[in-house]
């Protein structure tokens, strides 16, 4: 595990939950980190602060009660604009500022921001020098390799961030046209890291110790954001903290050990998990809503469960945190039975 700061952050260990607009609401974040996750960044907010005022705006700049870092993203194309954003997000308690720069989304990209501003490297540079300016806290910046394989820019974009004093780079291996269709590559970030010299996280395709140790390796990142593959599987950082300790020291060579699929908790400690999460999503959201974010994180705590396909139908006609909670309780005890019964 190598050591990591952000600017004066130094964070328990070099792995980190990406954000994820719709999933990495505050009590998924708080739950990656009691599991492990060094750090746990916020869904992206827009920088424009006219939009603040809904419901969603709202809960995603709440960061009451979460352990210190706080990681807040900000999404925009304005650079005053986001100077802003940047300095109300501080007020609201967050300590490291994030500039979204990767979303390959359709909508963020019409606006030209998100991955779109990649094609524009001179906004870039004045975009990210004004939020460094505005704010008395490390900025950070997440960008994809590029706009398309054919305008790939990353090694650029990452000389402009270190110019502007970003305090960390995460770059997610595919560009915007990629999508997520494509595997991810990581000749990109080998490339900034022998020419920037900023702490690099990589993104894209890391599921597993191995995955995130040959990464680290080939690439010299000094820590790994994990998106995707955490979605139903918070302790995935607790088992990457394990497992990148059993491969031991970067540079030697990877014993054989069993982490090609991490290995699964028992069933009974995935349901107790699974229901502290329900929990704490009807606090923050209240019943309806509640259970209506609950139904997508149902869906893939139990995906590797026999009957998941049925047992999601049935939990998306659900329509009370009661109902809810009683069916997942039901299904996890037959799951469980079933176990015994086999053995």
């Amino acid at each position: 595990m190598r050591p990591i700061a952000i600017g004066p952050y130094r964070l328990a260990n070099n792995l980190i939950l990406a954000p994820m607009a719709g999933i990495t609401d505050r009590p998924y974040r708080s739950l990656c980190r009691r599991l492990g996750a060094g750090l746990a960044v916020a869904e992206m907010v827009s920088s424009n602060t006219a939009l603040w005022g809904s419901h969603k705006s709202v809960r995603r700049l709440d960061y009451q009660g979460e352990t210190e870092p706080i990681a807040a993203q900000i999404l925009g194309a304005d650079p005053i604009e986001m100077a802003e954003a940047a300095k109300v997000n501080l007020d609201r308690g967050a300590h490291i500022i994030d500039i979204n720069m990767g979303c390959p989304a359709k909508k963020v990209c019409r606006v030209a921001a998100g991955s779109a501003l990649l094609r524009d490297e001179r906004l870039v540079g004045s975009l990210l020098e004004r939020v460094v300016a505005a704010v008395p806290a490390p900025v950070t910046l997440k960008i994809r390799t590029g706009w398309s394989p054919e305008t790939r820019n990353a090694v650029r974009i990452a000389r402009i961030a270190c110019e502007a004093g970003i305090a960390a780079l995460t770059v997610h291996g595919r560009t915007r046209a990629c999508g997520y269709d494509t595997p991810a590559e990581y000749e990109t970030l080998r490339a900034i890291r022998e020419r920037v010299k900023i702490p690099l996280i990589a993104n894209g395709d890391i599921a597993t110790p191995e995955q995130a140790r040959r990464v680290l390796d080939y690439t010299g990142a000094d820590a790994i954001m994990i998106g995707r593959a955490a979605r139903g599987r918070p302790w995935i950082f607790r088992d990457m903290v394990r497992g990148l300790a059993e491969l031991g020291s970067p540079g030697e060579a990877i014993p054989a050990v069993i982490h090609s699929k991490s290995r699964l908790p028992p069933n009974d400690w995935i349901k107790d998990i699974l229901s502290e999460h329900l929990e704490e999503l009807y606090l923050f959201y209240g019943a309806h809503r509640g259970v209506l974010i609950a139904r997508k994180h149902i869906a893939w705590y139990c995906r590797h469960l026999p009957g998941a396909a049925d047992f999601r139908a049935e939990i998306n006609r659900t329509e009370t945190p009661a109902d809810q909670v009683s069916r997942v309780l039901a299904f996890f005890d037959q799951c469980s039975k079933r176990e015994t019964q086999a053995a």
